[in-house]
């Protein structure tokens, strides 16, 4: 499905990614998990052209995205839920949520719309009694929910969730990767950046482990976590 191939990018003249190869396939969640300022985020951004490639290429269903705007991306199906949510805080939470559907909105009928709505609110029941509500106002875990709901509505075919627990508490967290674990059920593919490695690696078929913006070790998630490097480096044994 999607395949990142040999890719070297960093910002400025600061190489931060060094001939890196990812593979997502269809209908699996896999993790990328790394130590702080391993290259983790810059990924994320490559993937979604918000920079560019210094070198190597990325295809999405046998299609070349390496030269294609953010937006050209986004229109391919590629969703990316930033670190730190990025909701904007003065909107209410339906118009933050529609928002996310600015690539499809003059396509979609408004039943259409309507109907995506009321699956962001199924997904997430806590949002539905706030539509009218400023996001601003919203607790850390719901403007996380904000965040991916607002990515659902942009119909995407792979799914990019970069640190989404991120200065959640841990019942919160819980309930994140419960909602991850969901989506992936229902058929979503889902690439997933996280510093939580045994809850990233524990709902994902596979990993890739980072560290100085190259990859050091990839396999099977359950694999990974029993591996006696990866468990003295991030599980704390």
């Amino acid at each position: 499905m999607l395949e990142l191939n040999n890719i070297t990018t960093g910002y400025g003249k600061l190489r931060v990614l060094e001939d890196v190869s990812i593979k997502v396939d269809t209908a699996e969640i896999v993790s990328v998990v790394g130590a702080n300022g391993a290259g983790k985020t810059t990924i994320m951004r490559a993937i979604s052209g918000i920079i560019p490639l210094w070198r190597g290429s990325k295809v999405l269903h046998g299609k070349d995205l390496t030269k294609l705007s953010p937006a050209s991306v986004t229109r391919e199906g590629i969703i990316q839920i930033p670190e730190g949510r990025l909701i904007i805080k003065e909107l209410s939470v339906e118009d933050n949520l529609l928002l996310g559907a600015f690539c499809h909105y003059f396509k979609l009928s408004k039943s259409e719309l309507k109907r995506d709505l009321n699956n962001i609110y199924d997904l997430f029941p806590q949002l539905k009694s706030r539509v009218n509500q400023k996001a601003g106002t919203l607790s850390g875990g719901e403007q996380q929910m904000l965040a991916i709901g607002r990515g659902l509505m942009g119909r995407p075919k792979l799914l990019m969730l970069d640190e989404p627990s991120l200065g959640l508490a841990p019942l919160v967290v819980n309930t994140m990767f419960e909602v991850i674990e969901k989506l992936h059920e229902e058929g979503l593919p889902i690439l997933l950046v996280e510093q939580n490695v045994k809850a990233a690696m524990e709902i994902s078929n596979r990993g890739y482990i980072l560290e100085t913006g190259s990859v050091v070790m990839e396999g099977e998630s359950a694999v990974l976590l029993t591996d006696e490097k990866v468990v003295k480096a991030y599980l704390g044994a």
